[in-house]
């Protein structure tokens, strides 16, 4: 089976543009979550989340969500160096909601394929995209289906793509679940009652072959399992994410993962039923890293980003802060990184769960460390 290497990233936050900038912002110390007062954004009550100033951008031409998933996927493929016009370059976009503002003025470019096809012909690439919306799993699962794809044979090169931009249809729709906070959120904290949301955009560019490209980070394996729990409730034993860190962790030993880059929320059950997966999978004393506290949580962007800035970290033998936490409050002991620690190793795990009992995880290591 052939080996698929990370040979281009970006991220665009309202932290920076570029995925340096933004590694930088989390290690030391900045956050792009700030407190927005009842009405903005027609929401019903106060909210923490980091967005975008909507009046830095002009949408006349271009939906907002369309303008950043395509500056960010220019500034990875340009760092790669490929030729993104191949017909054997794919492109594959994660989203949960795409361009859901603009539900009520342009109701033809709701269906997520309709971006996705001006994205990648923007681009010049002639192949149409293949669109993955999983809920909160859809970074994960899009790059699992590329390096699929990639390993087939299928294609010589894949651009992963997450995006997703925030509107009263999100916001409201989360308040109305009372998952969201009116503060900071607290990753695992006793004192934590609720998210974060994030704008945010965020591109790997994969290739597949023996030669690998000097400095890549393979991805080893992954996997997506679906506990069917409840339709926004996780599973209180934590059943899908345990089965998705069992089958990555098939291809490691414990002792060479750095740390696992939780999904961490901030939420009463997700970070709970966290807890209980890693103590399940043996990996309670293995540093966790949730990044929620700096970016919010950027949905479809949510994998790639987070995936990136530990690829980023890494390589830098730094094991990245969890922005938000201070005391334990959930039932398995996890070990929580609260400031940067360096580390020897390189290789960790992502987990995500999301809606409707979806959860993955994957398994990224640096050429030559195994």
């Amino acid at each position: 089976m052939r080996k698929v290497w990370c040979i281009a990233d970006s991220i665009l936050s309202p932290l920076g543009q570029g995925s340096a900038e933004n590694l930088s912002a989390l290690l030391s110390g900045r956050s792009g979550i700030r407190r927005y007062a009842a009405g903005s954004f027609g929401a019903g009550h106060p909210f923490c989340a980091s967005l975008f100033d909507r009046n830095a951008f002009d949408v006349s031409e271009m939906p907002l969500f369309e303008q950043v998933l395509l500056a960010c996927t220019r500034d990875a493929v340009g760092r790669s160096g490929i030729d993104a016009s191949s017909p054997r370059v794919r492109f594959f976009l994660s989203t949960t909601k795409g361009d859901i503002e603009r539900i009520g003025g342009h109701p033809e470019d709701l269906p997520l394929c309709v971006p996705a096809a001006r994205w990648a012909a923007a681009l010049g690439n002639p192949n149409p995209p293949l669109v993955v919306s999983n809920a909160c799993i859809s970074g994960l699962a899009a790059l699992l289906q590329a390096q699929r794809m990639l390993q087939l044979g299928l294609c010589d090169v894949a651009v992963v793509a997450g995006a997703d931009v925030h509107s009263i249809f999100t916001i409201s729709g989360f308040q109305s679940l009372g998952a969201l906070s009116a503060s900071p959120c607290r990753p695992f904290d006793v004192a934590r009652d609720g998210m974060n949301l994030g704008d945010g955009a965020a591109c790997l560019v994969l290739c597949a072959g023996e030669e690998v490209p000097e400095g890549a980070w393979e991805l080893v394996c992954g996997a997506v399992r679906n506990d069917a729990n409840h339709i926004s409730g996780p599973s209180r034993t934590g059943e899908g994410s345990y089965n998705c860190l069992r089958a990555v962790l098939a291809e490691c030993s414990v002792d060479e993962l750095a740390l696992v880059s939780v999904h961490g929320t901030a939420t009463r059950y997700n970070d709970e039923m966290e807890s209980v997966a890693l103590f399940r999978a043996g990996l309670s004393e293995l540093p966790v890293c949730a990044f929620k506290g700096c970016f919010g949580h950027t949905m479809g962007a949510a994998g790639i980003l987070e995936s990136i800035l530990c690829m980023l970290a890494l390589d830098e033998g730094v094991i990245p802060p969890t922005p938000g936490y201070a005391d334990p409050g959930v039932s398995s002991p996890v070990n929580v990184c609260v400031a940067s620690r360096s580390t020897p190793k390189r290789a960790f795990v992502k987990m995500l769960s999301g809606f409707g009992g979806c959860n993955a995880a994957m398994l990224f290591r640096k050429n030559g460390c195994a």
